[in-house]
């Protein structure tokens, strides 16, 4: 189908607001435009095979991580206006569940996740590029409390765990690619001025 889709990619640390900057985009163009809204944090490689010790010491903050490849199709398909079916991923077991979630055919796709901008072949195929800087303490601070609180980690796991991987591959990969980003959004909780400014500039583009 020879249709217009507009893939909108938004990228930045760990726990720095993406899921909800795309959400409040989301709604905002939900006015006008059909929307899908999907998350790389779907798209992790599926190591049901090995232990559960073995897959906690896999490195999901490491670029390898990811199932780029399935990825890539979806976001193309998507971009030929073809559904998908995206993989559900439990962190809890750090394995893939057999459930997938039907994602129809949209005018507007937003994808949000830490590589969103560092995976060349992604960011290829992105319109607009937003990266969202937030403080590392608070990032910290809200990757703590949603790891202990949501997917059942101890507090020694998730800071050892952030001192060893997630900081040293936030320095490595995720941080450096805020140079490809069109949008830069410093992000906190209550700077709701910046995300309408965001959603009211690409509402204008699309238009």
């Amino acid at each position: 189908m020879n249709k217009k889709v507009t893939l909108i990619l938004i990228a930045g640390g760990t726990a720095s607001g993406k899921t909800t900057v795309a959400d409040r985009i989301a709604n905002e163009i939900l006015k006008g435009k059909s929307v899908a809204h999907i998350s790389m944090d779907n798209y992790y490689k599926d190591f049901g095979e090995l232990t559960l010790e073995e897959r906690r010491k896999i490195n999901f903050d490491h670029p390898n991580s990811v199932d780029s490849e399935l990825l890539l199709n979806d976001l193309q398909a998507l971009k030929d206006y073809q559904p998908i079916k995206v993989p559900v991923y439990d962190f809890k077991t750090s394995s893939r569940t057999k459930e997938t979630i039907t994602v129809k055919p949209s005018d507007v796709v937003i994808l949000d996740g830490i590589f969103a901008l560092a995976i060349k072949e992604i960011r290829k195929l992105g319109d607009i590029k937003i990266f969202i800087k937030t403080a590392n303490d608070l990032r910290f601070i809200r990757r703590l409390q949603r790891d202990v609180n949501e997917r059942g980690r101890t507090l020694e796991s998730v800071i050892d765990q952030y001192l060893n991987e997630v900081k040293p591959m936030h320095d490595a990969f995720i941080g450096p690619s805020i140079e490809y980003a069109d949008l830069i959004i410093p992000y906190k909780e209550g700077n709701e001025v910046a995300v309408d400014l965001v959603a009211t500039k690409i509402l204008t583009l699309l238009s």
